[in-house]
């Protein structure tokens, strides 16, 4: 590995999920003109890290940098992709005057994180995934562009990856898996290393996941419940981003149009001498007013960004109930082929023949088995239904496993996404107050500048 300086960073169902988790934290506030640049960085990357887990006790990391390259691909055609500096570095307490330890750097492609969120959903089927940032842009307003390799949305989905291995890192669980470390820390093997776990053996089909959905006799109301909300949530947060792209469309074309009273004035001074001076200034204000929308809007797709990842961890909520339903059919299904061996044997054991079933049809045509035949078959079927009540058994512990883990992730996800959501929209008000408190401070500037004429 090689060794770098560091980069710098940049219903009623409804609900039983969205209790307020009671937090009474400070919130930080973006584009707030009395708070510093750190401050707002902070919020920006807005995640519930739990410095107290054990990877994060041990070491830093952030995703410091996005380099653009060119090679050739699996069918040996040329492209550009992007590829991610991941650095790393001991978390220990730099002693007064002294110098963090140079970072630990290496590189990954978007489908190398692709691959680890995939083994990570295999291999802990009970936990909510958190979700990568968003592969091509969505909700986009017109002068946002959806170029994968624009360096804006580059940048923010640089951004949204160290959130991502923040958010797996400082999970209780998540934290502690030697594939996540790897791919934090060794840059060659990490695929072979990966692929030689086998999760890939162990990935339900899309089939098989559809049937137990439709098939499911008893589902759990508390998984059901949360499926119904993870879908509710989706729609909502999904009207919302798309709500914000048509007023930033709108607003863009608002503000620009601000330039306009600055080229009127300007021109308008040229032909006056008294008020000349003052026009101009107010012109120079309006140029000011129209020029800060840029600006205004980039940040306001850091929030957009946030509001996504609960949009795509909407999903990773899905998956978590899907598996419950995969677990639920099976346990049904053992449970209901135990029942027929059960019937069988009882059936060989009293002579009792139902007269439309396969058996009892066989009877009619060729007569009854001999008492030495039916002694072997109920035997038989004693050891299957030793090996049925086993398997029973097993998926039962199976089920209460998986509804016990599962469920514990699911508060702790609850309790992160209410404080993550509701300090993203306090702050995310609080930018648009700050806004119009600019807005009216040009204003009142033109003001001054209209009196001294």
């Amino acid at each position: 590995m090689r060794r770098a300086s560091s980069a710098d960073s940049s219903s009623s169902r409804s609900q039983m999920i969205m209790a307020d988790s009671g937090s009474s934290e400070e919130v930080a506030v973006i584009c707030n003109t009395d708070i510093t640049s750190t401050e707002s960085e902070n919020n920006i990357i807005n995640t519930m890290v739990e410095r107290g887990t054990a990877l994060l006790k041990k070491m830093e990391i952030s995703v410091a940098e996005a380099d653009k390259r060119t090679g050739k691909n699996t069918v040996n055609m040329q492209e550009t992709y992007t590829v991610y500096l991941i650095e790393t570095r001991p978390a220990e307490t730099v002693s007064e005057g002294g110098l963090p330890p140079a970072p630990d750097t290496l590189w990954r492609r978007y489908s190398e994180f692709e691959l680890l969120r995939t083994y990570l959903l295999v291999t802990y089927p009970y936990v909510i995934i958190p979700p990568l940032p968003e592969k091509r842009a969505e909700f986009v307003w017109h002068k946002l562009s959806a170029d994968n390799l624009d360096p804006d949305f580059v940048e923010r989905r640089r951004v949204g990856l160290e959130n991502f291995l923040l958010r797996v890192a400082s999970h209780p669980v998540l934290s502690n898996d030697n594939i996540f470390f790897l791919f934090l820390t060794e840059e060659k093997g990490w695929r072979e290393a990966v692929l030689e776990t086998g999760f890939q053996d162990k990935v339900d089909s899309r089939l098989k996941s559809l049937s137990a959905m439709f098939r499911v006799k008893n589902p759990d109301k508390r998984f059901t419940a949360l499926k119904h909300y993870s879908d509710d949530l989706n729609t909502v947060i999904s009207q919302l981003l798309r709500i914000r792209a048509r007023v930033a469309d709108r607003l863009y074309g608002v503000y620009k149009v601000h330039a306009n009273y600055g080229r009127v004035f300007s021109e308008w001074s040229a032909i006056e001498k008294e008020m000349g001076d003052g026009l101009q200034s107010a012109g120079h204000h309006m140029d000011t007013y129209a020029a800060s929308i840029d600006d205004i809007l980039e940040e306001e797709e850091h929030y957009a960004d946030q509001l996504k990842e609960y949009l795509f961890y909407t999903d990773a909520v899905r998956s978590v109930c899907k598996k419950h339903e995969l677990i639920q059919y099976e346990l049904e299904m053992a449970a209901q082929d135990l029942t027929y061996r059960k019937q069988q044997k009882e059936e060989l054991a009293t002579g009792t023949v139902r007269i439309f079933s396969l058996k009892g049809m066989t009877s009619k045509l060729f007569g009854q088995e001999t008492q030495e035949q039916r002694e072997s078959k109920v035997a038989a079927l004693e050891q299957s239904i030793q090996e049925g009540e086993d398997a029973l058994k097993e998926k039962n512990a199976e089920s209460q496993e998986f509804v016990e883990k599962a469920w514990t992730d699911i508060e702790r996800f609850k309790e992160q996404k209410d404080k993550d959501l509701r300090e993203a929209l306090i702050s995310y008000a609080i930018m648009q107050i700050s806004m119009c408190k600019k807005g009216i401070q040009v204003w009142s500037n033109a003001k001054e500048c209209f009196n001294k004429m």
